[in-house]
């Protein structure tokens, strides 16, 4: 018999705070330094023809999709072993629509 996830009143499942708050962090670190304009608005140095103002920005293109993705784990983790990540999951499951809809 498998025992249930014990839940709040609210029904939300318990959660990690600490891995929450890391995932957080993470989510706020492309911000604040794409924010920090004065920081690395100058032209060198350079990479190739690219002022550092561009080439920082673009840089920061992809490390954000490294930190969402890495809170993206955390969250997951911090909710427990089979939690769904997102809440189409969540729906699904609590109406018993897990079959997936034929494509067209």
């Amino acid at each position: 018999m498998s025992q249930d996830v014990p839940r709040r009143p609210d029904g939300v499942p318990p959660s990690n705070r600490p891995l929450l708050w890391a995932a957080g962090v993470l989510l706020l670190l492309p911000m604040i330094a794409i924010a920090a304009v004065p920081t690395y608005a100058r032209t060198g140095p350079r990479l190739g023809a690219f002022p550092f103002f561009v080439w920082y920005q673009l840089l920061w293109v992809f490390l954000t999709a490294a930190c969402t993705l890495s809170a993206h784990a955390l969250i997951k983790r911090a909710r427990g072993t089979g939690a769904p990540a997102d809440p189409v999951d969540t729906m699904r499951r609590e109406h018993g629509d897990d079959e997936q809809e034929p494509r067209a």
